[in-house]
């Protein structure tokens, strides 16, 4: 029985991403779905702001821009004629630090897609049909631990580690026998499909949402078609006030009830179902050598949109550090830090999404009310940190029970565990125009240097680390003398990335700041350039004594 690193079970956003993220790493990894056929179902929208700069690094975001849209307007209605629009999105626009101020419309489907494309690249395909039903970790002196995978058909399979992305139902995290503690509203319900409706019949530039007193219905076109919209709800009830579930005939009743189109403009209705608010978390991520991620570890309101985000960023956290274990550069304790960052970052969204929920059923209780009321700053994944981690410096860290959005820190400069912001910026080699977070795609830790001062510092952690994941990168002040910059190098012509980091004028005078950007664009450290102690050790936990080991096998960064 042959061995791979990493079994991920689940083909959703949160596996597909995970294996891409691995793929490109040179890891082992295998990915299956217990669905016969690539599933296609109608819920999530599409990415927000932080799930597209993931989607960014991994290659495929400027493909899944073309295959979306951009959000819609949203037009209100009530007793069928329109009383409001709201754009939530009017008023932002890109910034040097943000280059996705808003998420993208996008079929699931038509996501998974696009990922499993790039995970073919990676000569990596999906599993279809292969139902996990067992799990055994075993250990011994050759291979150090393992997992037994049995399958319901086909031959069992055995992996250095499980990623459990199977949905809310996970058969992984049943079978590790993880408690899923929290509550099912049977009263909030909701039914969703996608449906044909005639053209012509509602304008297509338009989310349209109509909220009468006794139900709603909302109607937003699906990107990539001409005629195909998502729909949801409110579910008709029997006489006794249960919610029916949803077929064709039962949503052209809802449309003729509570908008000015007729039951005939509904051509078709596929992908039915019934979606009720469910709140509940895993107890813990983790249970030895395997792993939960997306909804199988937490479930909340679809307020605000963060369902398949928050899995996203999950992936995206635990894809580095089993890359960094399974190269023998990292120790397995950097493992024990997916659950210590996530965690508390699902147990936040858990309440933010309950909290934009509420606020949305009380404005919706107004005419002109609308789904807009769950969009804040907060549903763009941007403001997500950890500086509570054992990851971020020590003088940073706060207590996990402390809200990890609030933790103060200094104006201008990102502190540990922050999301490193991007800047405009230009090759200083060739001259090409390119942006920080261009500088950290692929599977690396960056070093980036502000200043002379820092050059010694980046000369020592290339020679240390350059061959085991991580990069260097100068970055110049518009006005100093970059003679014998090395490539990757960049200039701060405008001088964006100074601000974003604090770094202020250090570049001409003071010593300079030398910033640890780990894979998944957060800050690890952030020093004078004379502090090289903090970044020799922060290095060494990531990539080891810095040996000049080889690259992991195959490891490459996105194609661009």
């Amino acid at each position: 029985m042959g061995m791979t690193d990493v079994l991920i079970v689940g083909a959703g956003p949160t596996g597909l991403v995970l294996a891409c993220d691995l793929a490109r790493r040179g890891v082992a990894v295998r990915i299956v779905d217990r669905s016969p056929a690539p599933p296609r179902t109608s819920r999530a929208k599409g990415p927000n702001p932080r799930s597209l700069e993931i989607l960014d690094d991994l290659g495929v975001a400027e493909e899944v821009l073309a295959a979306g849209s951009a959000p819609l307007p949203m037009l209100k209605y009530r007793g069928r004629l329109p009383v409001a629009e709201a754009d939530p999105w009017a008023e932002s626009a890109p910034s040097p630090g943000v280059p996705y101020d808003r998420g993208c419309l996008i079929a699931q489907w038509r996501l998974e897609g696009i990922l499993r494309d790039r995970l073919a690249g990676y000569g990596v395909h999906v599993g279809l049909g292969r139902e996990v039903v067992g799990l055994a970790q075993g250990r011994d002196g050759r291979d150090g631990g393992h997992v037994d995978v049995t399958f319901a058909e086909g031959p069992a399979g055995r992996a250095r580690y499980v990623v459990g992305c199977d949905g809310a139902h996970s058969s992984v995290r049943k079978l590790l026998g993880i408690g899923f503690e929290g509550t099912t509203d049977e009263d909030q319900v909701m039914v969703c499909g996608n449906v044909g409706l005639a053209e012509g019949a509602l304008d297509r530039t338009r989310w349209h949402q109509w909220f009468d007193e006794d139900g709603a219905v909302m109607l937003c076109p699906i990107p990539g078609t001409r005629t195909d919209w998502w729909f949801q709800a409110g579910p008709e009830r029997d006489g006794r006030g249960r919610p029916l579930a949803p077929t064709a005939d039962g949503f052209r009743r809802l449309l003729a009830r509570h908008t000015a189109l007729s039951g005939d403009d509904l051509t078709r209705a596929e992908l039915l179902s019934t979606y009720r608010v469910n709140v509940r978390m895993a107890d813990r991520f983790r249970a030895g050598r395997v792993f939960l991620a997306g909804d199988a570890a937490h479930v909340h309101a679809v307020a605000g949109g963060l369902g398949m985000n928050t899995g996203i960023q999950d992936a995206f956290n635990l894809g580095w550090k089993l890359g960094l274990v399974l190269a023998g550069h990292a120790d397995a304790e950097l493992l024990d830090t997916y659950e210590e960052e996530r965690l508390p970052v699902a147990a936040r969204t858990l309440e933010l999404t309950s909290e934009r929920l509420r606020a949305t059923l009380e404005a919706i209780r107004r005419p002109g009310g609308g789904l807009d009321a769950a969009i804040t700053s907060d549903t763009s994944g941007l403001s997500v940190g950890y500086r509570w981690s054992s990851l971020a410096t020590p003088q940073a860290r706060t207590p996990a029970a402390a809200d990890p959005q609030t933790v103060n820190s200094l104006p201008g400069a990102p502190a540990a565990g922050d999301r490193a912001p991007d800047a405009p910026c230009v090759d200083a080699v060739t001259g090409v125009r390119t942006r920080l977070h261009r500088v950290f795609a692929g599977p690396r830790t960056t070093v980036l240097g502000f200043g002379p001062g820092s050059a010694a510092v980046l000369r020592e952690a290339a020679a240390s680390y350059g061959e085991a994941g991580v990069r260097t990168c100068r970055v110049y002040g518009a006005h100093e003398d970059r003679a014998g910059a090395e490539p990757g190098a960049v200039v701060d012509d405008a001088g964006h990335a100074a601000a974003a980091y604090g770094t202020g004028t250090s570049g001409r005078t003071g010593t300079g700041t030398v910033v640890v950007v780990r894979p998944d664009h957060h800050v690890g450290v952030s020093v004078p350039a004379d502090d090289v102690r903090s970044v020799r050790a922060y290095l060494r936990r990531l990539h080891g004594a810095g040996r000049s080991t080889e690259p992991s096998p195959g490891m490459v960064d996105a194609v661009r």
